[in-house]
């Protein structure tokens, strides 16, 4: 309150940057603070500070630079960069000349001041440096740049490198004129005795590697021995930044080449980095091993993103065991949330293994054998990360060991010590696919059952890694769990009991994943009255304002949508509640538009869950859900939810609006008017999800509107069409795209028939790899009766329908008897020998099914 009071004074600024600069007598943490207060000031209103005063501080800021203080000197260039991003760059013309002209001060505090400054500005505005806006000064500053990168204080040195490094990424151009000079000088400096040159050598290789590895080729075998040695240095941020390296370089089509000869000295220095320091498991309270009666603290809990729901169909090709890649290998040390070389080692070697595959084992084996049985904790530990983070590269390889592998790991899931327990959750968790795809007595059975005492272990962090593993298992198991799902709900409804804040989180998450696992057969009045009544209360006890509703709201979507009607005794509240809370956050978000002075501006993840848990209700009811929304002004909220600013809102909306067109279309009809333009104008594929579920929306509104789709079509056929046929447009967005294509056709022919030229050959397509399903089938024969209405427009690219239809395994039999029809009709219509004549370009497989199926 005092600062603003002190605000209203035009001058205060000044007296601020006094103390920073000239107010010798008080200690250093207070001008540095007096600057920091400053440089908030100027980032929030540096526009209204008075010409003489914001002249005052530029000016205060260049003549103090070379302050005694190394951190007086830090708080100015902070300062600097600040104002200069507040678009003072263009305002502030002899900023840059001055400080280069610094640089040359025979004085050490200067000259290091002014590199400070200068680095920042770098960093925050690198590519309004690189522009014509300011004269390209790079063309001065690099070439000044890189003098000094032979300077005898490292301090400089460092600074240099730093400063050059910001305009790798952007290629800016005058780096590109003086690559070759860069790349000498870094060579010159590899073995500096300063770490901070060291680290930023390697962090300059590193992303040249990425942007300029022509320069670098010439030179590879050296710098790969040197970034051996990095990975190996004496500090662990050198390290770290060598070890990138090996990250990067796997994804470059070189690798294979260049690295082959390498990997007998790699591989054991990625193993030896993955242990645990010391300092490691002093902060993991490595020691610690009971401490689930400790309560959380709220740092201890990372923000949630919720996952907005997004409409995907179902594919041909089965997942394989790519866990949905989603990179998380390093699920174990969390608190150490921040990149560590232990994560960085394990990450490259899981990417390495997913380059050279097989070729990698000869390397690990042997070293692995070492690992995995030894006596210190802290080196079976590593083993066993690195056996997980090989899992998804060198599948195929490991096979043979598994047999042994796996009952090697479920016992360490007994271990004494909790670090040793938690990574055997996650590496078992790498190999669940394996598991599930052996007889369930095998491997099955003992590893659910020890993973569900660990879900009831006395130490947090194994409780969370056997809980994610769990959810895992789940996922590639489904239905093989049915048998066990009485034991399985009686662990998690316990660890409900047991679990602090943080864990209870990802328990939510496992019983989510399990309803999305075993679905419908988790409709049984015992399992439900387990599962239900601690749902339930948690979801009594929680306001309407505590962010954990996000994860107890995803998980009783997926039950939801798994019990069906079992879920009814329950949808009242659980109902009314998700309609409460769009309610309060559409009107929050009314006041704080109105009034942002008076408001805060209202969270939406609320709301964006609750539309969500809404369409997993009306998924799961069906049309029982249609005396809910009778009752409800749902309708309204959605009209206003669908025009949010926010796309995550939108998006969840139409995902919504699907539903509910599914369950009780005759809340929806009277609605369509409003609807249906909105709809149109999100058909904008800039925003892929909020694309995706509009045009899903779309595609269910025809199938219950029939023939009253007519007035609609023109304002959303034009947008389907330029969508289907833009390139790189994301699969599900082109099936989706093609289904409401296909089902607007079949409701209005005439009216989209005379387009099919525009579009049939992108629509075959896309339709050709989906399985059988009630949406293909609407789809296709969309098509055919477009097909009767204008044969001409699919003469071209007849070959692709022919393809499509090939890709039906059991069409009902109306539906095979219109692509029989159209066939035959075509084959009649070109003449025998025109036919014999086509039918050669086809594929052999599609021409024997074509014969087989429809005898053409």
């Amino acid at each position: 309150q005092k600062l603003k009071q002190l605000n209203q004074f035009p001058d205060f600024n000044n007296y601020l940057i006094f103390v920073l600069t000239r107010l010798k007598s008080e200690d250093e943490p207070t001008r540095s603070l007096s600057g920091l207060i400053l440089k908030n000031n100027v980032k929030a209103h540096f526009q209204s500070f008075p010409p003489p005063v914001a002249e005052f501080i530029k000016q205060e800021c260049l003549n103090h630079l070379g302050d005694a203080s190394s951190l007086i000197r830090a708080t100015i260039g902070i300062l600097i960069t600040t104002i200069a991003s507040k678009g003072e760059l263009q305002m502030w013309p002899e900023l840059l000349p001055q400080l280069c002209n610094l640089l040359n001060s025979e004085d050490y505090n200067t000259c290091e001041g002014a590199f400070g400054a200068l680095q920042k500005i770098c960093e925050d505005s690198s590519e309004l440096l690189d522009s014509d806006a300011l004269n390209r000064p790079l063309n001065v500053m690099i070439p000044k740049f890189l003098q000094f990168f032979k300077h005898c204080s490292p301090k400089i040195r460092s600074h240099a490198i730093a400063c050059v490094n910001q305009f790798i990424m952007d290629r800016a151009q005058a780096l590109m004129e003086n690559i070759d000079t860069f790349i000498e000088h870094l060579f010159a400096l590899a073995v500096d005795e300063d770490p901070e040159v060291r680290k930023n050598v390697c962090r300059a290789l590193v992303m040249l590697l990425e942007v300029r590895i022509d320069r670098l080729i010439p030179h590879m075998y050296s710098i790969i021995q040197y970034m051996l040695q990095r990975t190996q240095d004496s500090d662990e941020n050198v390290a770290l930044e060598a070890c990138e390296f090996w990250l990067t370089l796997a994804e470059q089509p070189i690798c294979k080449d260049v690295l082959t000869a390498h990997l007998v000295q790699l591989i054991p220095i990625l193993v030896h980095g993955m242990r645990y320091s010391e300092i490691d498991i002093i902060l993991l309270k490595g020691d610690v091993e009971e401490d689930e009666a400790v309560p959380d603290s709220d740092q201890d809990i990372k923000p949630r993103f919720h996952k907005s729901r997004t409409v995907t169909l179902a594919h041909e090709e089965q997942r394989g065991g790519d866990g949905d890649g989603d990179g998380d290998d390093e699920d174990d040390d969390d608190t150490l949330s921040d990149w560590n070389l232990r994560k960085c080692s394990a990450a490259a070697l899981d990417v390495l293994a997913n380059v050279f595959r097989e070729e990698l084992l000869p390397h690990l084996l042997p070293l692995l054998k070492e690992l995995l049985f030894h006596l210190e904790w802290v080196v079976k530990e590593s083993g066993i990360l690195v056996l997980g983070a090989i899992a998804e590269g060198c599948m195929q390889g490991m096979v043979p060991y598994l047999p042994e592998l796996i009952p090697h790991l479920i016992r360490c899931l007994a271990d004494r010590k909790a670090l040793v327990r938690s990574i055997a959750c996650w590496t078992l968790s790498r190999y669940a696919h394996w598991v599930v795809a052996q007889p369930p007595e095998l491997y099955l059975k003992p590893l659910m059952t020890e993973l569900l005492q660990r879900i009831l272990d006395g130490n947090k962090r194994v409780q969370e890694a056997a809980c994610s593993a769990f959810a895992t298992l789940e996922e590639e198991a489904c239905t093989e769990l049915v048998p066990y799902l009485s034991f399985i709900l009686d662990t998690l409804v316990f660890a409900f009991g047991k679990y602090q804040h943080k864990n209870l989180l990802i328990l939510y998450d496992a019983i989510g994943t399990l309803a999305d696992s075993v679905g419908h057969h988790l409709n049984q009045p015992e399992y439900i009255q387990k599962l239900m009544p601690p749902l339930i209360q948690k979801w009594n006890e929680l306001k309407d304002e505590d962010k954990d509703l996000f994860p107890l709201l995803e998980c009783l979507s997926s039950v939801a949508t798994a019990l069906q009607s079992g879920f009814l005794p329950y949808c009242e509240p659980v109902y009314q509640r998700c309609v409460t809370l769009v309610q309060k956050t559409l009107a929050q978000a009314m006041m704080y538009n109105q009034h942002p002075e008076q408001y805060e501006a209202p969270d939406k993840d609320f709301m964006i869950v609750a539309l969500d848990l809404l369409s997993g209700l009306a998924e799961g009811l069906g049309g029982h859900v249609e005396q809910l929304v009778a009752r409800s002004n749902i309708m309204t909220l959605l009209f206003q939810c669908m025009q949010d600013t926010m796309p995550e809102v939108r998006q969840s909306s139409f995902a919504l609006l699907g539903d509910l067109t599914k369950a009780c279309f005759v809340h929806v009809k009277p609605c369509i008017a409003e609807f249906m333009p909105i709809l149109g104008t999100n058909l904008n594929p800039e925003f892929i999800s909020v694309c995706n579920n509009a045009t899903w929306a779309i595609g269910e509104i025809c199938m219950q509107m029939g023939a009253e789709m007519q007035p609609y079509v023109p304002m959303v056929l034009n947008n389907l069409v330029e969508i289907i046929n833009r390139p790189n447009t994301p699969k599900t967005l082109l099936e989706n795209t093609a289904i409401t294509i296909g089902r607007l056709g079949f409701v209005c022919p005439q009216e989209v028939a005379p387009m099919l030229q525009q579009f049939i050959r992108p629509w075959c397509t896309s339709l050709r790899n989906i399985r059988d399903n009630e949406e293909k089938d609407s789809a296709f024969r969309g098509i055919c009766v477009m097909i009767g209405v204008n044969p001409g427009g699919v003469v071209q690219d007849f070959i692709f329908f022919c393809d499509a239809v090939a890709s039906w395994v059991s069409p009902k039999d109306d539906l095979r008897d219109m692509f029989y029809k159209i066939l035959h009709g075509f084959k009649a219509q070109v003449g025998e020998e025109n036919w014999q004549q086509f039918s050669e370009q086809f594929p052999p497989l599609l021409k024997d099914r074509l014969a087989a199926f429809y005898g053409v």
